[in-house]
């Protein structure tokens, strides 16, 4: 059967959930293309030695945070060291780098939550982000704890539960298979009660209305489309060997599972890839 392909600039893949079972499409170049479909079958990847930066489209030798180019990276809010760290959100002191994107991103309703990804970790993200930041950092479970006003206030809410547990996800461990199961309502109570007295202090500095915990919603489980996980990690890099190729085993987080290795697609958004399977 011969192989037909796709050509053009990669993005990060788009998600949805379909009976809780995380759902995949490509962006490439003009085309958005479903790809649990491939799963089983043998695709290749080739990067065509051509990156666009994701926001001016500039051409550029190097990616920068994900996808800019070096201009772009030094003078966009979303390349700012406040993403990572949104206690370090500098709205209020007037030194954003574009006040009117921090407005529409960063002063609006945030979520806390627990998830359990490659164990139980904390995070933060934007209301309207659920459950796609969950499915991105590959978590079987998330369950929303607090609601909160704005991007800084959900750091300062982060900071207090990161005390007591993880913030980060373990890439090489979520990806070779599923973390043991975990009651996260009952780690939620476990932790809340933990962090009240820094809770208070916040609500009383903001206003109760600004934190508020979440107790109603209930755990949202994920299921990935992975037919056969990992012994071992190894993780392809397109800047040294252009070629991907093997019989893809699943999809996780960003990451494509190939019998020869994983990639994280979007680490290379911007990178022009030429992708084909006989499944397309």
């Amino acid at each position: 059967m011969s192989l037909s392909s796709l050509v053009g600039p990669v993005a990060k893949m788009k998600t949805s959930l379909v009976d809780d079972l995380a759902m995949y499409s490509m962006p490439i170049g003009d085309e958005l293309r479903e790809i649990n479909a491939l799963i089983g079958s043998t695709v290749r990847m080739e990067f065509r030695q051509q990156i666009n930066c994701l926001h001016c489209g500039r051409l550029t030798k190097k990616s920068f945070n994900q996808g800019y180019c070096y201009p772009c990276f030094q003078r966009l809010a979303q390349c700012d060291s406040c993403i990572v760290s949104p206690e370090k959100c500098h709205y209020f002191e007037g030194t954003c780098r574009e006040p009117e994107w921090g407005e529409s991103h960063c002063l609006i309703d945030h979520i806390v939550y627990l998830a359990n990804s490659s164990g139980v970790k904390v995070g933060i993200t934007r209301g309207t982000q659920v459950p796609t930041r969950w499915i991105d950092q590959g978590a079987v479970a998330a369950l929303p704890i607090f609601r909160v006003s704005n991007r800084l206030q959900s750091g300062l809410v982060e900071t207090l539960f990161k005390a007591h547990v993880a913030d980060k996800t373990s890439w090489q461990a979520m990806l070779k298979g599923a973390p043991s199961e975990v009651d996260l309502a009952a780690r939620r109570d476990e932790l809340s009660a933990l962090c009240q007295p820094g809770i208070a202090e916040l609500q009383e500095r903001y206003g109760l209305q600004a934190i508020q915990p979440i107790t109603d919603i209930p755990v949202q489980h994920i299921r990935f489309p992975v037919e056969t996980y990992p012994l071992k990690v190894k993780s392809f890099n397109l800047d040294k060997d252009p070629l991907v190729e093997g019989t893809l085993m699943g999809i996780k987080g960003q990451y494509l599972i190939f019998d020869t290795g994983v990639i994280n697609i979007r680490k290379y958004a911007g990178y022009h890839i030429e992708l084909s399977s006989e499944s397309l």
